[in-house]
Order: C-alpha cells, then sequence, then structure tokens
C-alpha cells in the first residue's frame, strides 16, 4: 500500500481533553487492498490485539519526519503506514499520557482509519513504539504500560 493514499490528522490532542486523543489515518486509495489489510486470512476484522502501532525516525535534525503504521502483529506485515512529522507523534504520545483518561476507554489513544470520511477500523491502544532511524527503541518517546517488557 503507498503512503501518500494516507493521510494523518491528529484529534482531541490537548492534555485537557476528556475525550481520547486520536490519530486518523484517512486512505484515498482502492478500496479492495484497504479490506484486504484490515482482515485477517479468514476475512474475520483485525482487533486491537492483533495490531501493533509504531514511529519509525527517517531523519533526526529540526524538522524530523518519519513513517507512522499499523502492523499485523500475527504476520508483521504493514496494514497502513504514512509519513508524518515527528513532532505530530510527539504531541500524541503527549495527550496520551495525560492522567484523565475516559473511564471507559480501554486505551489511552485511539487509531482510526477512515475511507471516505467514514470509520472502517478504530483501535484504543497503550503502547505505541518509537524507533529512531536505526531502529533502536525511543523508550522515553514511547508509549509502554508498566509490566510490558521489550
Amino acid at each position: 500500500m503507498r503512503r501518500d493514499y494516507v493521510t494523518l490528522d491528529l484529534r482531541h490532542v490537548d492534555r485537557d481533553g476528556d475525550r481520547l486523543p486520536t490519530a486518523v489515518l484517512a486512505y484515498d486509495g482502492p478500496s479492495d487492498l484497504l479490506e484486504e489489510r484490515l482482515t485477517d486470512a479468514g476475512g474475520d476484522p483485525l482487533d486491537r490485539e492483533r495490531v501493533d502501532v509504531a514511529f519509525r525516525l527517517r531523519t533526526v535534525d529540526d524538522d524530523a519526519t518519519g513513517v507512522f503504521s499499523l502492523t499485523n502483529r500475527m504476520t508483521g506485515e504493514f496494514v497502513v503506514e504514512v509519513n508524518a512529522d515527528a513532532e505530530s507523534v510527539r504531541d500524541l504520545v503527549d495527550a496520551a499520557r495525560r492522567d484523565d483518561d475516559p473511564d471507559d476507554a480501554d486505551g489511552c489513544y485511539r487509531v482510526a482509519v477512515e475511507r471516505d470520511g467514514e470509520a472502517v477500523a478504530s483501535y484504543e491502544k497503550r503502547t505505541l513504539l518509537v524507533y529512531d532511524d536505526e531502529g533502536g527503541l525511543l523508550r522515553q518517546h514511547s508509549l509502554i504500560p508498566s509490566g510490558v517488557e521489550l
């Protein structure tokens, strides 16, 4: 799937908000490709337990950029990926670290995939791994729940 089919829009990243910070991945490519990526081999939709979220830096400078991605945990295949600036991802991580998450939330942030303005998938997550340009995990910039060993 081409990255230029996807744009990243952040919502509710204010630290005083009462809604989960959300990364919206707006997709405008072929619909059959998106549907294929969002389902498993049996045709069932991927649930939040089978999707990982990561950000890989490509450049480390004042205008740092990278790739924000959803990955199928079972196969390791990219589900959706998009070019993003590091500052946006940092805003998402900072907002997800706030202390006042909604009580009914299963995660501390949400990733939504949309096509033509309609939600096609939504995942509440607690983990977002951030890697440097050489593939090293940047723990201080990542969301890693307590008790999770990597």
